[in-house]
C-alpha cells in the first residue's frame, strides 16, 4: 500500500494486528487489482462476495442475482403484510453464457454507484450501476450469450432502428434490449434468445436490457432515446458543504438517463436547473417511485444541521437547580471500577453517558463536578487506545482492512457481529463521543490520544479513493475502506456487515447513526478540523433527512410510500432493510412499541432534534407508542425516550412522568433527561 499524508504528516496509527479467525476470504471474489486499499464491508453488493456469491442484491430498480456464468434479473413485485414489506425475487430474465462452461464471477471494480461483475471464462461483463433502468453486458468477439426466462416467453421481434429487440413474458412484462451493433441472433424453440458477436473489429457489442415499466409508448420511446449512453461507474463527490455530487462516467453519446428515488428529488429540488426531471417515468420501488432523470451530474443540497456540544437554544434558567441536584447524584454514582461489562457497545454507551453529564455541567454552569467526569472518562477510555483493557480491545484486521474487538476475532456472534464489521458506527460513536468531549475537557490528554482517536473515526468516515478531493490529511486513511457504513446512493447507513442476507443491507438505530457522525464532528470541533466537521454534519443531515423519509411512516416524507396495510399498523419501521421494511427489531417483536421509538432516538443529543422536528409526526409517534406501555414488565429505560419525545410538543406531562421514573437506559441518565426536556422550545407543527 502506497503511503499518504495523514494526521499532519504523522505516520497513521493502527491498533495491534490480528488474523481473524471469522472473517470470509475475500480474494475468492474481488479480482487482484482491488487489494491495493481496503475493501467494502457493508456495500450494496456485498452478498456478491460472501459465500457462494449467489445471493440477490437489489441495484434499483432491479434485483440482480448471480450464479455460475449467468445473471438473473427481476423487476420486483411487493409482498405486503401488516407488520411487513417485501420485494419478491422471481429470475425474470437470465442471462448465461453460450459456451457452457462454468464459472463464479469476479468483481473487477467498483465505485460509490456502480459495480462491475465479469466471468472470465466466458468473456461477459455485467455493468451495474445504481439507478439505471438499463443492465449493460459487454459481449467479447466471438463470444455468445442466451436470454431465458422462467416466465413463457410470448412473442419476440426485432427493430432495425434502433437496433432493438422486444420480448414479451406471459407474466405482462415487456423487455427491451438494445444493442451497440447488429449481432447474430436467433430464437430457438427452446425459448432460448441467442446473441453473438461476429463483429470484425474486435469490438465488444454492448447490449442493454430494461424493462418497460408500464404500457406506455411514450415511456417505451424514452428508453428508446436514450439507450445509447451507458454509464459505466458513478462516483459520489463531496464538493461542499451539505451537498453530495454525482458523476457518471459514460460510453457511447447522447444524454444519460438514469432514476432518482424520492430522497433524490427532495434535494435535487433545492438545486434548480442542475438536471431534467422526467415526471412520468416511473418504475416502482420499495423506497418509493423512481423517476426519470436526464443530466450525468446530480447536484444533491441537505439542510444544514448545526453542530454543538450544547442544546442548540439553551437550557431555561429556572430549571438549572433541579438538573444540578441530579447531575450531583449521577457524576457521584460514577465509578470505572463498577464497569462489568467488556461488551464494545455498552461499554461505549457508558462512556457517552458520562460525557454527556460533563457538557451539561457546562451548560448550567456546575464546572464543580467535570473533574470527576474528566477522570473516569480517562480510566475507561484510555485502556481501550492504548491496549490494556482486561478482557476485549480494539485490533486492525488487514484481510479487508478495518478495526475489529479481541472479542470479534475468534467470535462471529460478540459485541453484536463487530468482529464482522457489524454496526461499526453504532459502537465506535459511542466512543468517538466520549472521546471528543474529553479531548475538549483535556487537550493534554487529546493531544496525547489523537492517532488512536483519528484511527477510530476513519474506521467509518474515510475519504479514501486516490482522487484528488479525497487528498485530506484527515479524511484519507489508506488502511480504512471509504465510508464503511454510509451508502451514497441510498444516502444512509447500513448496519449489517460480512454476513450473508436475502434481504440485502439492513439498518436498525437511525438515531445511532447520526450520533456517529454528529461524534465525529464533534471530534473535528475538539481538534480544530474543519474538513472533519464539515463531512460529519453532511452525513449527518443526510442520515436525518433518509430517516424521515424512510423511517419515519407518513412523517415528512413521501405520505405515499407505504402501503395502506402497512401504514395503519406503523409508525416507526423497526428494521430496514435494502429489500424489505418490517416491523419487528432484532430484539423485540412489533409488539414492544417502545423499542421501536427508542431505538430510533437514542442517544439524546443536541442533533436529536433535528431527527423528530414536528411536533405534529412526534405526537402521533407517542400516541401510537403510549398503549405499549400499559403491558406488564416495560421497563423504565424504554419509557424514558417515550416520555422524552413527549416533552417535543408537552413539555408539563414529559417532566412529571421523567421525574416518577426509578431507572434509565445504561446510555442516558436522569441528568440527560432533565435537560433534554427543560431544553425543548417551539418546534415547527
Amino acid at each position: 500500500m502506497a503511503n499518504t499524508t495523514q494526521l499532519d504528516d504523522e505516520q497513521p496509527f493502527l491498533f495491534p494486528l490480528t488474523n481473524s479467525k471469522v472473517l470470509p476470504d475475500p480474494s475468492k471474489f474481488f479480482s487482484k487489482n482491488l487489494f491495493s486499499s481496503a475493501l467494502p464491508t457493508n456495500s450494496f453488493f456485498q452478498n456478491f462476495v460472501l459465500n457462494d456469491g449467489n445471493i440477490q442484491e437489489y441495484i434499483h430498480p432491479y434485483l440482480i442475482k448471480p450464479s455460475d456464468s449467468s445473471l438473473s434479473l427481476c423487476y420486483p413485485s411487493l409482498s405486503v403484510s401488516s407488520h411487513s414489506m417485501q420485494q419478491v425475487f422471481t429470475p425474470d430474465l437470465t442471462i448465461s453464457s453460450s459456451t457452457g462452461s462454468h464459472s463464479r464471477h469476479v468483481i473487477s471494480s467498483f465505485s460509490d454507484l456502480s459495480v462491475t461483475l465479469r466471468f472470465p471464462s466466458s468473456n461477459l461483463t455485467f455493468f451495474l450501476v445504481r439507478g439505471s433502468p438499463y443492465v449493460t453486458v459487454s459481449l467479447s468477439q466471438h463470444e455468445s450469450l442466451s436470454i431465458t426466462s422462467i416466465h413463457k416467453i410470448s412473442s419476440f421481434s426485432s427493430n432495425a432502428s434502433p437496433i432493438k429487440y422486444s420480448l414479451k413474458l406471459d407474466n405482462g412484462q415487456k423487455w427491451l434490449i438494445y444493442t451497440s451493433s447488429p449481432p447474430k441472433f436467433s430464437f430457438s424453440h427452446d425459448m432460448k434468445i441467442t446473441f453473438s458477436n461476429v463483429s470484425s473489429d474486435g469490438a465488444p457489442v454492448m447490449l442493454r436490457i430494461a424493462v418497460l415499466s408500464d404500457s406506455s409508448s411514450v415511456n417505451e420511446a424514452i428508453l428508446d432515446r436514450y439507450s445509447s449512453c451507458c454509464p459505466l461507474s458513478g462516483d459520489a463527490l463531496f464538493t461542499k458543504p451539505y451537498c453530495v455530487e454525482y458523476k457518471w462516467q459514460n460510453k457511447g453519446f447522447g444524454n444519460l438517463l438514469m432514476l432518482a428515488h424520492p430522497l433524490h428529488l427532495q434535494l435535487l429540488s433545492k438545486c434548480e436547473g442542475n438536471v431534467s426531471i422526467l415526471k412520468h417515468f416511473k418504475y416502482r420501488s420499495i423506497d418509493g417511485e423512481l423517476v426519470g432523470v436526464i443530466g450525468d451530474s446530480w447536484l444533491l443540497k441537505t439542510d444544514p444541521v448545526s453542530v454543538n456540544w450544547h442544546s442548540n437554544r439553551g437550557v431555561k434558567a429556572e430549571s438549572y437547580d433541579e438538573i444540578k441536584s441530579a447531575l450531583s447524584k449521577d457524576v457521584e454514582d460514577l465509578d470505572s471500577s463498577a464497569i462489568t461489562t467488556t461488551s464494545s457497545y455498552f461499554y461505549g454507551k457508558l462512556i457517552a453517558r458520562a460525557a454527556r453529564l460533563a457538557l451539561i455541567a457546562e451548560e448550567v454552569d456546575f464546572l464543580d463536578v467535570i473533574p470527576v467526569v474528566k477522570k473516569f472518562l480517562n480510566e475507561t477510555i484510555t485502556p481501550w487506545l492504548d491496549g490494556t483493557f482486561n478482557g476485549n480491545g480494539f485490533l486492525y484486521d488487514e484481510k479487508w482492512g478495518g478495526i475489529v474487538t479481541k472479542q470479534g476475532s475468534t467470535d462471529p456472534g460478540a459485541d453484536f457481529g463487530f468482529g464482522v464489521y457489524n454496526d461499526h458506527h453504532y459502537h465506535l460513536g459511542y466512543f468517538l463521543y466520549g472521546i471528543a468531549v474529553l479531548a475538549k475537557i483535556d487537550p493534554k490528554w487529546g493531544k496525547k490520544y489523537k492517532p488512536q482517536a483519528y484511527s477510530i473515526m476513519s474506521d467509518f468516515m474515510n475519504l479514501g479513493g486516490g482522487k484528488a478531493e479525497h487528498y485530506h490529511s484527515t479524511l484519507n486513511h489508506y488502511h480504512y475502506t471509504r465510508l464503511r457504513c454510509f451508502d451514497l446512493y441510498k444516502l444512509h447507513s447500513w448496519a449489517g456487515g460480512l454476513a450473508e442476507f436475502a434481504d440485502g443491507r439492513n439498518q436498525g438505530s437511525t438515531s445511532e447513526a447520526i450520533n456517529a457522525y454528529y461524534s465525529a464532528a464533534l471530534l473535528g470541533l475538539a481538534y480544530n478540523d474543519t474538513e472533519l466537521v464539515i463531512l460529519g454534519s453532511t452525513l449527518a443531515a443526510l442520515e436525518i433527512h433518509a430517516a424521515k423519509m424512510w423511517w419515519h411512516v407518513n412523517g415528512e416524507g413521501d405520505s405515499n410510500m407505504y402501503e395502506k396495510d402497512f401504514v395503519k399498523k406503523n409508525k416507526l419501521i423497526g428494521v430496514l432493510w435494502s429489500n424489505k421494511r418490517d416491523s419487528g427489531l432484532w430484539f423485540a417483536p412489533p409488539v414492544r412499541k417502545e423499542c421501536r421509538l427508542g431505538i430510533q432516538l437514542m442517544p439524546l443529543v443536541p442533533v436529536s432534534e433535528f431527527l423528530f422536528s414536528y411536533k405534529s409526526f412526534v405526537k402521533k409517534v407517542v400516541e401510537w407508542t403510549m398503549p405499549a406501555l400499559g403491558r406488564k414488565g416495560v421497563e423504565d429505560g424504554w419509557k424514558g425516550f417515550v416520555y422524552a419525545l413527549e416533552g417535543v410538543y408537552d413539555n408539563e406531562s414529559a417532566l412529571e412522568k421523567i421525574r416518577s421514573l426509578k431507572h434509565f437506559d445504561n446510555g442516558n441518565s436522569f441528568s440527560n433527561s432533565l435537560w433534554w426536556i427543560h431544553s425543548r422550545v417551539s418546534h415547527s407543527s
